[in-house]
């Protein structure tokens, strides 16, 4: 049975998230880079393969179709600015699969996304009461799914009363 708590607990999680990824946006565009491309890169420079990532993990990574991340690493590896070439991404061939694009950021990429990141993460430590109330909540909701478990005492962190 949902209650109060758990209600308030995943409309402050949705909250947190939606800001975060607003504030992320803006950091992106103040760097220079479209929110996609920010995303982009950062789930090259993430994805446990790199720097070898191809677009088929990197279209996984980022839940879009095969061809819309092809061309988005086009847009990156094409990147101009003020007429200059300024690629985000380096994009090479396969040795052992000929038909697979590698890609791996460039140290312009680099430097972008760690000041991004570091911006990002300072905020996020803001983030450790929203998801400790949700966590309480799922295990709430696990513990009530599951018969015979103890159901976890309603703990509110951080109430704003």
């Amino acid at each position: 049975m949902l209650t109060d708590v758990d209600f308030r607990a995943q409309a402050e999680f949705r909250y947190a998230m939606r800001r975060f990824l607003h504030f992320s946006e803006e950091n992106a565009r103040a760097a220079g880079i479209t929110p996609q491309q920010h995303l982009l890169l950062l789930a090259v420079r993430g994805h446990p393969s790199y720097p070898a990532v191809n677009i088929t993990e990197i279209a996984e990574h980022l839940q879009v179709r095969h061809h819309s991340a092809s061309l988005l690493v086009d847009r990156a590896v094409n990147r101009m600015v003020n007429e200059e070439p300024a690629p985000l991404l380096y994009r090479v061939q396969d040795s052992t699969d000929r038909r697979r694009a590698l890609v791996s950021l460039t140290p312009e990429g680099e430097d972008i996304l760690t000041c991004i990141t570091a911006e990002n993460r300072r905020v996020l430590t803001d983030f450790g009461s929203v998801l400790d109330n949700m966590r309480v909540s799922l295990l709430r909701a696990h513990q009530i799914d599951a018969p015979g478990q103890p159901v976890a005492p309603t703990i509110y962190i951080n109430d704003k009363r």
